[in-house]
């Protein structure tokens, strides 16, 4: 059976400001809307094999890249919680400040 996949309001926060970004920068939502399906791609896998991220040095965290960005999660037996959606050209200083907020 299918986990359940929830988003922590940072890492909607985060996605968000990237959507943000791009629709600015390009004028048009396309490739927010790519990425959004890319992104909805990536969490049904994490549904169905939770595993797959690569684990991370904090407790219990996983992350999946997609091209430029990562998805960090932490799963148990009946759901996904993302706590993370970030740009990895940005400052990882600045990473490790919004996982230890989750």
């Amino acid at each position: 059976m299918a986990l359940k996949v929830f988003w922590t309001e940072t890492a909607l926060r985060q996605r968000n400001l990237i959507f943000e970004y791009w629709n600015e920068r390009n004028g048009s939502v396309s490739y927010s809307l790519k990425l959004f399906g890319k992104i909805k791609e990536r969490t049904d896998i994490l549904k169905i094999s939770p595993e797959i991220g690569k684990r991370t040095e904090h407790k219990n965290m996983r992350a999946v890249s997609l091209g430029h960005y990562s998805i960090f999660y932490q799963f148990d037996t009946s759901k996904i919680v993302i706590t993370a959606f970030w740009d990895n050209r940005q400052e990882p200083k600045k990473l490790l400040k919004s996982l230890k907020r989750g």
